[in-house]
């Protein structure tokens, strides 16, 4: 008599009690990711918040700074916009001992730190214009590049975590770009080259300790003109989940560059701060944000991995953060500013932990997650792009240099972008 052996159950979910069925990222792996992301924002970053304004009015009259410096910026988050999602296909398909990712973050970093050069020692606002656009598309070849790295890299379990890292050292570029101005004074070959040299040397750091394997047989061209609209195109409807985050992340970036290009003007302007002084508070401020945002993003990021949620925190982070640019309109003392700051840097610092994760998440295509990484970084250049002009715009509607208007918009932006999240299924 023979008998039917039982069937084996099923493996059970992963729980913390479980290994999880991947490996972490080595730690020597993320420890330089996260700096080569400190590195390249720090080059970029620096620029968008201070030196490129005082470059601007070094060149042209003082009634023209607003309309020259969004323009300006508008024309370096243009070649953002374009650049990364072109840039993360060829990197997809790039074939070479060196791997996939290696390259482009290397061309990247010397193009961004010779276009910046450049502007240094530029002479006519033409020159800073056009050096500015091509330092953008540099920077965002390696920029698409190093996204697409993470995902290569770091496992689902353990994006939450590294998302909030890599988050966290975004911001703290960005207070280094407030205290660059500080520290470095007006002298402005420094204030643009020192940040390049040291994102220059990050990236130079990561590459060498990446584990980027080389492609093994390049993914078909497809040719022609709809081979090249699809650089830029992931159908909505086939992923709903990633239109609905590219959305979300597109109100939020829309809503932040529209205050933070203009942050400097604004101390001085609203708060009626000397110049010397507006820097000053400007990166007292911008400590003040950091702070709350490393210990909100790498908290949130933690607790998101923990409880395998995401959307609420992206949607909780969103209306934080235009709370607190709401805050900005009724501001008219430093302390104020830095209240400001504080709740900005609390929404901000939610969202950056786990955004990113939640993006990864959503990916159409592991296979082709630079491309789809490029298509989503639209969602980050192009509010970069329309954020100068749009702001500059209510500004000078609200009677020129006066800033509530803009910030009402912005907050209004926000609150659209957290609910933005609630329609994805994908994740919670």
């Amino acid at each position: 008599m023979t008998t039917t052996p039982p069937r084996p159950h099923p493996a059970p979910p992963y729980t913390e009690q479980r290994p999880p069925p991947e490996r972490s990222a080595r730690s020597w792996v993320v420890t330089t990711m996260a700096l080569a992301q400190l590195g390249l924002f720090l080059a970029l970053l620096t620029p968008v918040f201070s030196s490129l304004a005082i470059k601007v009015q070094d060149i042209v009259p003082e009634d023209d700074v607003v309309s020259a410096l969004g323009m300006v910026s508008s024309l370096g988050a243009l070649a953002a916009l374009l650049a990364n999602p072109v840039f993360g296909r060829i990197s997809d398909r790039t074939k070479g001992r060196f791997g996939r990712r290696r390259p482009w973050l290397v061309i990247g970093a010397l193009g961004l730190t010779a276009g910046l050069a450049v502007i240094a020692t530029a002479q006519s606002l033409a020159v800073v214009a056009v050096a500015w656009f091509l330092s953008q598309m540099f920077a965002n070849a390696a920029l698409a590049a190093f996204t697409a790295s993470v995902a290569d890299q770091i496992p689902v379990f353990q994006r939450g975590k590294v998302a909030g890292l890599i988050g966290v050292m975004q911001n703290l570029a960005i207070l280094g770009a407030a205290y660059a101005a500080r520290v470095l004074g007006t002298d402005v070959l420094l204030l643009f080259m020192v940040p390049a040299a040291v994102g220059l040397a990050l990236v130079v750091l990561y590459v060498i300790v990446l584990p980027d394997k080389p492609l093994p047989q390049r993914p078909p061209y497809g040719g022609g003109l709809r081979a090249v609209l699809r650089t830029f195109w992931v159908n909505p409807r086939r992923h709903p989940d990633f239109a609905w985050a590219f959305v979300s992340r597109f109100m939020v970036i829309l809503a932040m560059f529209m205050f933070t290009t203009f942050r400097l003007l604004f101390l001085q302007d609203q708060l009626g701060l000397s110049d010397d002084r507006a820097v000053s508070v400007m990166a007292t401020g911008v400590l003040v944000y950091t702070v709350v945002l490393m210990a909100a993003g790498q908290l949130a990021g933690w607790l998101s991995d923990r409880v395998r949620r995401r959307k609420v925190f992206v949607g909780f982070s969103a209306l934080v953060f235009g709370i607190g640019t709401a805050m900005l309109i009724t501001t008219h003392s430093v302390a104020g500013f830095y209240a400001a700051e504080a709740v900005l840097g609390l929404g901000f610092g939610v969202y950056a932990g786990v955004d990113l994760a939640l993006v990864l998440d959503v990916l159409p295509d592991p296979e082709d997650s630079a491309k789809d990484l490029g298509v989503f970084n639209i969602a980050n250049a192009a509010p970069q792009s329309i954020a100068p002009a749009v702001g500059a715009l209510l500004v000078n509607t609200a009677g020129g240099r006066e800033y509530h208007l803009l910030l009402g918009v912005a907050a209004a932006v926000c609150v659209v972008g957290a609910l933005a999240v609630i329609p994805i299924r994908k994740v919670r």
